[in-house]
């Protein structure tokens, strides 16, 4: 099945100052992350952002790309048992879900599942989510992949929402795939 843009809304768990550091790769995941938001909001997509109570706050490349009104604070693992978060998903009225965050085998992996309980599509990015350790984050992935969810990577995630090129949101997504490929090349 193939994402659409008019069909989407991006999720971001609990990437905070607290508890990124230990994460596997977090660099990398975060960097990620950054060039997912971006994308959305080139794309005009809605981004929703989930923090852990007591884990502190999104961490600050992040936070300076993103709205507090649209950032909820949760107890539960699964972003779902969230009220305020469902009901603003909800309102959305968009049917497919993109992901990414930490930890992939704990908050991740708990709200996709009940995401595709509530019935919702959902499209793990796989690059821009990890665990502490890679034997988790793998594990978690290989259980979404068998209850049904989509993986993909960021830089795929985000051509196959600009869809077409020779537009201007085709010209700001390639600077900013140019900009990741200088990261991760360097």
């Amino acid at each position: 099945m193939r994402v659409r843009k008019d069909e989407c809304v991006l999720v971001v768990i609990d990437v905070q100052d607290r508890l990124v550091d230990t994460i596997h790769e977090h660099e990398t995941v975060v960097e990620n992350i950054k060039v997912l938001i971006k994308a959305a909001q080139i794309l005009q997509l809605k981004v929703l952002v989930t923090e852990q109570e007591k884990l502190g706050v999104l961490v600050p490349e992040l936070q300076s790309l993103i709205s507090n009104s649209l950032k909820f604070q949760k107890v539960n693992f699964s972003c779902c048992a969230d009220s305020a978060f469902m009901r603003e998903l909800s309102q959305i009225r968009k049917r497919t879900v993109i992901v990414c965050g930490i930890e992939t085998h704990i908050c991740v992996l708990q709200s996709v599942l009940d995401l595709l309980t509530h019935r919702y599509d959902v499209l793990l990015v796989r690059d821009a989510t990890s665990s502490h350790a890679p034997t988790d984050r793998e594990t978690a992935i290989e259980r979404m992949r068998d209850a049904g969810v989509m993986i993909a990577t960021t830089e795929a995630v985000i051509y196959e929402l600009t869809e077409k090129a020779g537009t201007q949101e085709f010209r700001d997504i390639l600077e900013l795939v140019k900009e990741r490929r200088k990261l991760f090349s360097a």
